[in-house]
């Protein structure tokens, strides 16, 4: 698995062409249980595959499926960046 680089932060704080690890979700009960049905479970990558202009829903990679979420649910799911994303954002600056 690649490293993590820094602490965790809600999934609707990443950028498209981020990668990030699924690291906690904090729904809970039935919701929970769908997300993790879907392929939402800590130590899964994950990344933007749609953003809609508007901002919400956004679209995921999430082994192999494009799952969309409204970012109300994806800042309850706790993600790492990956590190090999954070040296490109800096071999970009």
């Amino acid at each position: 698995m690649a490293n993590l680089i820094q602490q965790p932060i809600p999934l609707d704080q990443i950028k498209a062409g981020q990668q990030a690890v699924i690291v906690g979700l904090e729904h809970s009960g039935v919701q929970r249980r769908r997300l993790m049905d879907l392929g939402f479970v800590p130590g899964t990558q994950i990344e933007i595959a749609l953003k809609n202009p508007l901002g919400d829903p956004t679209a995921y990679l999430v082994r192999g499926a494009v799952i969309a979420l409204r970012r109300v649910q994806a800042r309850q799911i706790q993600v790492a960046l990956v590190e090999s994303t954070a040296v490109q954002e800096n071999n970009a600056s």
